[in-house]
Formats: C-alpha cells, structure tokens, sequence
C-alpha cells in the first residue's frame, strides 16, 4: 500500500532509524517516531521549529520539548516494554499512515505471571496536528484477556534527548486542576518554554473530557455513577506524581477479560516565542480546548488538512508502485517541516527530526527543497525565502567579520542569520583532535543560492512583492560581496573567485569551482534585474541602497561580463572541476576506500584520503550542468555525467537526485531510476552516512526528498518554466506507464498527465488566465478550463 510504511517485529537496533522512518510533525515542531514509553536513551525528541539554545561553550542546537506524550503500562507490577531484557513481544507492529499523518504501533505482550498464556494486546495511535500547530494528540487503548489490575503511568517526561544540553533549566511541573503542566526556560536566553496536558477517557464511541477528575467529582456529586459513565471501570485511585524533571499521572484499573479501556491524550507545547501570553497558561487553554473538542473531530480535521495538502502535491506513478511508495514518503516527509505559519523559519537540514547539524538552515532549502514548494505551494516558497530577508543582517555581518562588503550568507545558519559553522567541526577519528575545515569560510557560493533562490520566486509567480520586501536588496547585498570578494586578474583581463571550496566539500580552498563561478555570474545578473525591477516600482529604495553603496550597478555590470566561468573543452566538452583538477591523482573509488582504516573517517580536509584525489564527494559539475540546463549540448552533459560519475562517492544525501535529474534529462531514464530510487528511499531503508569523523549526522534527508520531486517532475517528466512558457521533454522509465501531478504556476493550477508518447495540461476552471506549453516544435495555450493535449504527432484543444 502506497501510502502505509510498516514494519512487523521490534528491532532494537533499528531504534534510532525507525526514529527517523516513522516521524510526524507539523512545521512548528516534529515528533520522531519512538515508542511512547521510550525516554532519551532512545532519542526521543519534540524538537520545535526555531527555538535555539547554548548550554555552556558548546554549540547552539535547537530545542527538544519535554514529551507530552509519555505513557507506561504495568501489568502486575511489571513494566510491559520492548526493552526488557526477558523475552520477545508476541507481536509487534508499527506503521505510519503517510496520507493522513497519523502514527500507530499494535504491541502484543505475554501476561506477567499467567499460568496459562495471558496476553496484554497495546495499540495507541497519535498525529501532530495540521490544523492546530501547538497541539498534540493520542489514542491508548490496552486489552487483557485475563482478569487483572493495570497501573497506567501517563504525562510529560522532561527528560528529553540532547546532543549538547541540557538546555531547559528550572523545571516544574504541576497539577493544573486535573491537567498536567511542566514549564522551564532555556539556558541562553531565557525563552520559556511550557509543555501541557488534558486527557479524556472514551467510551461507547464517546469521549467525555476531564478525564478521571470528571468522572470522580461527578460520581461525588450524584452518589453514584451517571447513566452515561456506566460503561467506564472506576479507578483504585489517580494519583499525580511531580518530580524533578516530570508529571504523570498513575490510573489504576480493574481490567475484565476482553474488555477494551482507551483514552485519549492532548499535549500542547507552547513558548515565549509563540503570541499569547504567559506559555504555561496558553498551553493550559489550549490542550483543554482540544479536549473539549474531542480526539475524533480533531483527527477530523487533521485528515481533511492533509487531504488539502496531497491535493496540491501528490504525484501518481503508473506501473511502478515501489516508486510510487517511495515517492509520496519523501513528499511526506517535506510536508511534516514546511513553515507554512511562519515567514521567518527555513527548513534546517535535518528537518525536524533532532538537533543534528545544529537545526541549521544550509542551502539545501534553496537548491533542493524550493522547487518542490515553487511548483505546488508557492506562499510556503515565499516563506523560506522570507527567512533569507530577515536573516539579511546576519549576513552582512559575517561579510564584515571576514573585511567583505555585503552579505556573505552563513554555511549553518540559525534563528538570527548568523553563521553557526565552527572553523574546527569534524575530529579525527584517530587521534580525536577537531580537524580544521573550511566549510564556513570558503563556501561562498551559499550567498549566490540564496539569490538564485529569490529570483526563481518571482519566475514563477510573478509576485514582485518578495523583491519590493527585501528580495532585490539581498540580491544586490549578495553581489556586493562577491565584488569585493572576486579578484581581477590583470594578465588574463578578467575575474576570477579564488580560495573557495564548491559543492564537493572534499576539495578546499581551490580557484575558479565551475560551480561557484556559474553561480557568482548569476547572481550578478539577478542582482542588476533585480534592481531595475526596484528602481521602477519603488524609486526611493533603490537610491537609498545606492547612496550607502560603494558599488554601483555599472560595475556589477562589467564583473559579469568579463567574469571567468570554466567551459567545456573542445575535443572532450569536459569541464573542470576547478583550476588543476585533472592533475590529482585519478583513481577508481574502490581503491580509495580500500585505503580507509576506519569506515568513518572524513575523506576531507586538510589530511583526507580524496583530497589528493579526483575522487569527489557530491555532484558539483553535474549540479551546475542541472541548473544551467539550457546552456549546455546534450554531448556536453553527457560526457560530463560520464566522467564525473565514477569518480563521486555520493558521500551526501544531495549528490543521487541530481545525477538521476542530468541522466533523464539527456534521454537515458534507465540511467537515472537507480539515482531516483536512492534518494526517495533513504529514509525508509536508512542507508545513509550516519558519521563524518565521529560526528553523528543521522536524522531524515529532506533535501533529498525535495530531489526525489525533482527527478520525478522535473527530470522523468521534463518540466521547465522559464517564466513563459512551460516546457516537457519526457524521459520515462521503462517501468513507468505514466505519471500526473498539480502544478501552481503564476498563481494558476493545472493538472499534467504524462505518458511516454502524450503530454495532457488541464487547467483548472477557477483561473483567471491561462499559461503556454510546449512539447518539441509543438506549443498550445491552455486557458481557464481548457485542455491542451500533445503527442508525437499533434496538438489537440479542447
């Protein structure tokens, strides 16, 4: 099935990737897909979307939110766990249901101290709510099929994961009148964060809110229990329990054979961040207004959120639905950490699924997470550029540490836009000294992404107010930058970008990245388009950032165009890699990893096995082929896709999609699918690099998950828009009868089916204008519920 991910039996060493596997959220925060009664041994984590925290000298990572969603089962006395050490469950099954968000795991245990095979079945379910940001919500129902007594310890486990924290001080937790309330406030900054918790009991299919505080003041009240509560067993007694870093609540029941008890669970997690007041009390409101509400509406409401979304997104394969799986995974997964409630978060690296990287925003998001947003959500697009906006100051700032004008975007950026990268950030597996890298400070291409990002939202959109709100200054911030960064060689009479390290982070500090310098050069024009654009809507801000500038358009305008950008050699049409790249030694990858002597050592900087070597990390040649797609011959891709491939370790999560998106676009789809299937399937199978160094970098890939889109959509579908026009050149797998997604270009929606021989463009009946498309030498105009239809033959309308 298409649209469950399951997995049967537990695995204890699959913990830490079923984690990642089995992850909800929301965009404001991520839950991973641990067990509930797992703590932080087992990476437990709510990580919330930026809210960041130093504890002491060690690095800035996001915050872990205690987890509202604790919950342990005692049978006679005995802690029913995967993790004890006597015996395997009878079953155990876990699953995401990927269409409506929602988790659930089916626990079969063995009674303690059954003579004859008692069982004690757990299923609980939960989901992060689309419609409710702050809200969490959960299902715990347990069956015995022999009489006995379970103790039920539930509520908010402070104990939280962290790489390098503790990062909530002063922990207090608390009964709220029946409700659970645990608060604390972070290290650095003070920021308070509030975790709370309602609960209801159901049952007949009803769900009565208080949960056993109700039932006991009613039962006080009447003298015996109501008519519609006679259903629900009476407990020996609820007790709450506080502790240094916890709130629970312990539920004793007398369970009858068969009998199913369930009740539900609403966890709100709020922070000094967030509008409303004191965060304790607004989480209060909030989980009892769920409450109030009830468990069914609310999951209600939740599906029909993520239906709006698939709408707007999905991708149907035809004939291969081990892809179709895959895909709509990886679309899922980047649905879970879009900031569509906020303009001023990005998407960090590692999503939402921990504090890995430092919760850092790289250009991943513009390079491989923008387009699927571009294509079918465009005000989340906006957002994630926003982001770039308000982070402009940190940028500048960077640029002046280092004595450049402009913005100089940071490698690790975080709330502030400051860089987060340290100058010593992987250790030598062998000695444990940190390891000097130049991923900070060479990695200048990041303020070019930035820019390229911009300007592809105005492409496709046609919304200027991005530009008009801070998008033309960033860009014009960017080439200021690079202008003072560039050098001018007088022999040769042109500029050059020297001492940087491209998208293959193997080679530092190298001259003239073909990449970079690619970049560079776009990021001027987009600048000097960018301004013009600003001069003419709004002429007063375009003299403002021109008088506090010693750079002026014209000089913009004579870098770009004597800027040195390495081109395709005559006879071979290959491209440098970087000036001297051919004189490393080229060796065949496999001798190079037969060189290794610890499987996690960094094949990098200064001392790395590749650095001496033609062997790369990622796609850096191929990914400028991709980008500058139409300014290059199809021998000329291909050749470089053939020389370059052999040679790369795909060592990064980026590097599959983009050789899948260059090997479909130059007609050899059977080339590109064992790419495409990679990267959409790396966080279900885990196979990924999980250490540089001894560092650990495990969590979800959304950037390849964003590249999975691409190469679907943009590589076996061949979709292009320039702004204009909408062009197919489609290279389908042989597997692949067809494939049909929405799109959202200038603000319109179309529907496009594409098989290996026909090309269908429905355009939805509420646009107010229609869009171009073309096919080849054929070109049709799909207007306002019009179809446009082409095959290798003809245009049809209709």
């Amino acid at each position: 099935m298409s649209w469950i991910v399951q997995e049967n039996g537990f695995d204890r060493r699959r913990i830490t990737a079923n984690g990642n596997k089995f992850m909800i959220g929301n965009g404001y925060m991520g839950y991973r897909g641990t067990l509930e009664e797992f703590g932080r041994a087992e990476l437990t984590a709510v990580t919330l979307a930026g809210l960041y925290d130093r504890a002491g000298d060690q690095w800035r990572e996001p915050i872990n939110a205690p987890n509202g969603m604790f919950t342990q089962i005692y049978c006679r006395g005995e802690l029913l766990s995967l993790l004890a050490s006597e015996g395997e469950p009878l079953e155990h099954i876990q699953e995401l249901d990927i269409r409506h968000a929602v988790h659930r795991r089916r626990t079969v245990y063995r009674m303690p101290g059954s003579a004859d095979g008692g069982q004690v079945t757990v299923s609980m379910e939960r989901f992060c709510s689309a419609k409710r940001l702050h809200l969490l919500a959960g299902r715990v129902s347990v069956q015995c099929s022999e009489d006995c007594e379970l103790l039920i310890r539930t509520g908010i486990d402070g104990d939280v994961w962290d790489i390098n924290g503790p990062h909530l001080a002063g922990l207090a937790g608390a009964d709220a009148e029946g409700s659970l309330l645990l608060t604390g406030r972070t290290q650095e900054l003070q920021v308070p964060v509030a975790v709370a918790e309602a609960w209801a009991w159901a049952s007949a299919g009803e769900t009565i809110a208080g949960g056993w505080r109700a039932i006991e003041a009613a039962v006080g009240a009447a003298g015996e229990m109501p008519a519609e509560m006679n259903e629900l067993p009476l407990p020996w007694k609820t007790e709450t329990k506080v502790g240094a870093d916890f709130v629970f609540r312990e539920i004793r029941l007398r369970c009858k054979a068969g009998e199913t008890y369930t009740f539900h669970k609403f966890t709100a997690v709020f922070t000094g961040l967030d509008e409303g007041g004191d965060a304790g009390e607004a989480a209060l409101k909030y989980s009892r207004e769920a409450a109030a509400l009830g468990y069914e509406a609310l999951l209600k409401e939740h599906a029909e959120s993520w239906e709006r979304k698939w709408e707007r997104s999905d991708v149907v394969i035809h004939g291969d639905g081990e892809a179709q799986a895959a895909l709509r995974y990886s679309l899922y997964q980047l649905h879970i950490i879009s900031p569509g409630h906020s303009e001023k978060l990005s998407i960090p690296a590692r999503g939402l699924s921990g504090q890995v990287y430092k919760g850092a925003v790289f250009w991943d998001t513009e390079m491989f997470m923008l387009p699927f947003y571009l294509h079918t959500q465009p005000e989340i697009a906006r957002n994630l550029l926003m982001y770039r906006v308000h982070t402009l100051d940190g940028a500048r700032r960077k640029a002046a540490e280092y004595g450049y004008e402009g913005a100089f975007y940071a490698w690790e950026s975080q709330e502030t836009g400051d860089d987060a990268c340290t100058l010593f950030n992987v250790n030598d597996v062998f000695t444990g000294r940190p390891m000097r890298t130049y991923f900070r400070d060479k990695q200048v291409h990041i303020s070019a992404d930035v820019a390229y990002g911009i300007w592809q939202y105005y492409l496709f959109t046609g919304d200027g107010s991005l530009l008009l709100e801070g998008g033309a200054e960033v860009a014009w911030e960017c080439a200021r930058f690079y202008y003072s960064y560039a050098y001018f060689n007088p022999g040769k009479q042109r500029y050059e970008i020297l001492d940087v390290t491209g998208p293959d982070e193997y080679h530092e500090r190298v001259h003239n990245n073909a990449f970079t310098n690619a970049m560079v050069k776009k990021c001027l024009s987009i600048a000097l388009e960018a301004m013009a654009y600003l001069q003419e809507k709004q002429p007063w801000q375009y003299e403002a950032l021109l008088s506090g500038s010693t750079v002026k358009p014209e000089q913009l305008r004579e870098m770009h165009d004597r800027l040195y950008v390495p081109q395709p050699a005559a006879d071979s049409r290959l491209i440098e890699q970087f000036d001297r790249y051919y004189m490393l030694e080229d060796l065949p990858l496999a001798e190079l990893q037969s060189r290794m002597l610890n499987p996690h050592e960094y094949l990098g900087g200064g001392n790395g096995l590749a650095t001496t070597t033609q062997i790369l990390k990622q796609a850096d040649v191929v990914l400028l082929l991709h980008l500058f797609s139409e300014g290059y011959d199809r021998d000329t891709k291909r050749a470089n896709w053939e020389y370059y491939e052999p040679r790369t370790e795909h060592g990064s999560s980026l590097s599959s999609c983009i050789y899948a998106l260059v090997a479909a676009d130059i007609g050899i789809p059977d080339w590109a699918y064992p790419y495409f299937m990679r990267t959409a399937t790396i966080d279900l199978t885990g196979d990924s690099k999980q250490y540089v160094g001894d560092l650990y970098i495990g969590g979800t890939h959304p950037a390849a998950n964003g590249g999975a889109w691409m190469a679907a959509v943009l590589g076996f579908a061949g979709l292009r828009f320039d702004g204009g026009t909408v062009r197919f050149r489609p290279s389908l797998p042989g597997e692949w009868q067809g494939v049909e997604f929405p799109l959202c270009l200038r603000n319109q929606s179309f529907r496009i089916q594409v098989a290996p021989s026909k090309v269908t463009v429905q355009a939805h009946a509420d646009n107010v204008r229609g869009l171009q498309f073309q096919w080849g030498e054929q070109i049709g105009f799909a207007g306002p519920g019009e179809t446009v239809s082409f095959t290798c033959e003809s245009t049809s309308l209709s």
